[in-house]
């Protein structure tokens, strides 16, 4: 591992003190790992893992009211906390300290339960402080691990830059897919808007980086395309649909420049990836997220429950493979539950795929409104607006009411009228409304929950 200070950690080193942080533990437990893009985080969480210690992944800036909420609701024997956040827990005991992190054992008389199988648990999309978190097991981590490595083509020359946070399950399998290689990781938290990404990016002679729909989105408006990044060999796009026109930009670049532009497709429920676009299909496949990666399967349920064997046929995307977890744990009690879903997973995502086999997702299963009788699809009202006019936006609402959320506020009636103009429907279903911004969690997905307040205004 390489950091941004140029301070740099060997296997050998990890290992060691990876070990050495478990002794301190002891025995198999719950721990909450408060997660940062820094040494001391991913020592923690290589210990953990290794080591039959169970972490919950937080986001190291959850505010401390939701915090306080999940540690009532789990009880964790132990926290493993950056240095410049123990004040706040200032009741508990220090116990170990490595790598700007520190270890507390919180003092909680209630200890659950271990299903024996569980390797970690994570919240869905990285997001808030929900007591729902997903149950991943060793196998599905080991599986999904393997897979990503596979059919990304990863070995020890690899040198990823995070991008995205490592207790969001993307971020994570960037971190996982690339250790079991031997692979270099490169360690920030800046963000793509610093100039210090860029210098360390550069000066570290990175060779990859993943993002979400809106990270491409502001690569895009920074002229990402005028750089010049010679280290880079691949870039990874999931967490969302991105916009065919976006993901032809992208895969043009790409292929143009003698680099890898990989969509993929994936689910904290599924560990993480459950299908790619290999790099060669990416210009002719646009907007495909692919095909199953290696080990796992792709099938498509009409309404019936019938598997549909037609090409271009909408239903519900059910993926089957051994990276799909246990299923979900909402209370401290949860965490004796054994396998719930034997290998398959609803995804809620309806797809339809092509005459080669490679799936395109056209909505989701509850992303739909009906306007006067007529079944409209939101996630491709968003998709239109945004081919159209390359500008942030999410559309929501209830039946006969829909909203179109923009931030430009000049933009407001051209994008109302354009899509009363493509849907040929009552132009009384269809109001704009604007924002400030667009509501988003930190892995940069539309939060459609936040829009709700906003009806009828």
């Amino acid at each position: 591992m390489l950091d941004e200070h140029d301070r740099s950690v060997t296997y050998d080193v990890l290992n060691f003190e990876a070990n050495a942080l478990a002794e301190r533990i002891g025995h198999r437990c719950l721990v909450f790992s408060l997660c940062r893009n820094e040494m001391g985080s991913v020592l923690g969480y290589t210990a953990f893992v290794n080591n039959g210690i169970v972490p919950v992944m937080i986001n190291s800036h959850l505010e401390e009211m939701l915090l306080d909420n999940l540690l009532k609701t789990y009880s964790p024997e132990y926290l493993w906390v950056p240095k410049d956040q123990v004040e706040p827990f200032s009741s508990m005991t220090r116990e170990y300290e490595a790598y700007d992190y520190v270890l507390l054992k919180t003092g909680f008389p209630v200890k659950y339960p271990l299903y024996d199988e569980l390797g970690l648990l994570i919240t869905t999309s990285g997001s808030t402080g929900s007591p729902k978190l997903v149950r991943q097991s060793y196998t599905n981590i080991l599986d999904n691990a393997i897979s990503i490595a596979n059919y990304l083509k990863l070995d020890d020359t690899e040198r990823p830059i995070t991008t995205l946070p490592m207790n969001y399950v993307y971020g994570l399998s960037i971190i996982n897919s690339h250790f079991l290689v031997g692979a270099t990781l490169l360690l920030t938290d800046k963000g793509l808007m610093q100039k210090e990404f860029w210098s360390f990016f550069k000066e570290a002679e990175a060779t990859s980086f993943g993002g979400v729909p809106y990270t491409y989105e502001m690569l895009d408006r920074l002229r990402f395309y005028r750089m010049e990044l010679p280290s880079l060999r691949t870039m990874t796009q999931a967490g969302g649909k991105i916009t065919p026109e976006l993901h032809e930009k992208f895969a043009v670049y790409a292929e143009e420049n003698g680099k890898n532009f990989v969509v993929m497709y994936g689910a904290a429920e599924a560990t993480s990836r459950m299908g790619y676009l290999p790099p060669e299909k990416a210009v002719e496949k646009k907007g495909s997220m692919g095909i199953p990666i290696p080990g796992g399967k792709f099938m498509l349920l009409g309404n019936d429950g019938r598997e549909i064997t037609e090409p271009f046929t909408t239903g519900e995307l059910v993926y089957e493979g051994k990276n799909v977890t246990l299923g979900y744990a909402e209370k401290g009690e949860d965490l004796i539950l054994g396998d719930e879903r034997n290998g398959r997973l609803e995804t809620g995502d309806m797809a339809q795929f092509d005459s080669d086999g490679y799936y395109y997702i056209v909505g989701r299963k509850k992303r739909f409104l009906k306007l006067y009788g007529n079944r409209v699809n939101l996630d491709e009202i968003d998709r239109m607006i945004k081919g159209k006019f390359e500008i942030e936006v999410a559309s929501a609402g209830v039946d006969d009411h829909m909203y179109i959320f923009v931030t430009d506020e000049k933009m407001a009636d051209p994008v109302r009228e354009y899509v009363i103009e493509k849907t040929k429907l009552n132009p009384g279903a269809f109001k704009s409304v604007i924002i400030d911004e667009i509501p988003k969690n930190e892995s940069g997905k539309i939060q459609y929950k936040e829009l709700v307040k906003f009806y009828e205004t």
